[in-house]
């Protein structure tokens, strides 16, 4: 008598139940009530049910329901993009998705940009007081500071609208914040340099042209050093003059820190390496008072 052979499971067969395995995950962990979905009957499993999943998507319940399922089904880009919204899921849910599906992954949804910042983060720059403090984005956007901060660069950040709140910008237009830098001469090719390595990157990026369109509208001297040189540097810690109108010229040790990714958001501190230094400190924390 023959024996009949198995079924033979291919690598790809195991990546569709893996897509649909993780789908489900995704599906059952969601809370209808917070994705604001009406009540209706009685739930026999947790989470969203298929055809909520469909509606949120905008695909159909049976194609869905396959693909759940592990069935040999292609989806598209955008139709794999909508159902990683509709799950919720994060940049690096959707791109584990993409992956499944067998689409590149560098059309996954990318992280939404979000400029508010959590209250630990907020207690974290107020507990360094009166060291000034700031959180940066990679194209040096100030997204949180401390009151210490402001006064030693000698602006107010909630009088300066948030998408002028930027180092190389406010050094091309603020009077105020440029006089408090030593050396001026030095630190527009230095920036040049910063955002020129930043830049390669994003590549393409339309927020990061505009960012750049912008430098340039609002200084020759920066798009001519942008043309002329190829210099790239990378932000690192180094020691930094100051001229302060009261405080004289002091030196300040620039501290960097690093969120997940490396190149992610970035915290700066500067803190004090002399007797200068530590006058200043003193200072600020009376204008803190």
């Amino acid at each position: 008598m023959a024996l009949m052979s198995e079924p033979v499971t291919t690598l790809q067969d195991d990546t569709r139940k893996q897509l649909g395995a993780f789908l489900r995950a995704r599906r059952e962990s969601l809370d209808p009530q917070r994705l604001g979905l009406p009540r209706s009957g009685r739930r026999r499993t947790p989470g969203l049910r298929r055809e909520e999943v469909a509606m949120l998507a905008d695909v159909g319940v049976t194609w869905y329901t396959w693909l759940e399922q592990g069935r040999d089904v292609n989806p598209s880009s955008a139709v794999m993009a909508a159902i990683a919204k509709a799950l919720q899921c994060t940049p690096t849910e959707a791109r584990h998705l993409f992956v499944l599906a067998g689409l590149p992954p560098g059309e996954a949804p990318q992280a939404v940009c979000c400029e508010g910042i959590s209250e630990g983060t907020r207690r974290l720059l107020d507990t360094l007081m009166p060291k000034p403090a700031s959180i940066q984005k990679p194209n040096f956007d100030i997204v949180a500071w401390n009151d210490s901060f402001g006064h030693l660069m000698g602006v107010d950040f909630n009088d300066i609208p948030p998408e002028d709140r930027n180092c190389i910008y406010l050094f091309l237009t603020h009077p105020a914040w440029r006089a408090r830098l030593g050396r001026r001469d030095d630190v527009l090719p230095i920036f040049v340099s910063y955002f020129r390595a930043a830049m390669a990157e994003h590549r393409g990026d339309p927020l990061w042209e505009a960012k750049l369109a912008r430098f340039f509208a609002v200084s020759e001297e920066f798009k001519t050093l942008w043309h002329q040189r190829n210099d790239v540097r990378g932000v690192e810690n180094q020691l930094k003059l100051f001229t302060h109108p009261e405080l004289g010229d002091f030196t300040l040790q620039q501290m960097y820190w690093y969120s997940a990714p490396r190149n992610g958001s970035r915290l700066l501190v500067y803190l004090p390496v002399d007797e200068a230094g530590e006058r200043a400190m003193e200072w600020l924390a009376e204008q803190g008072k």
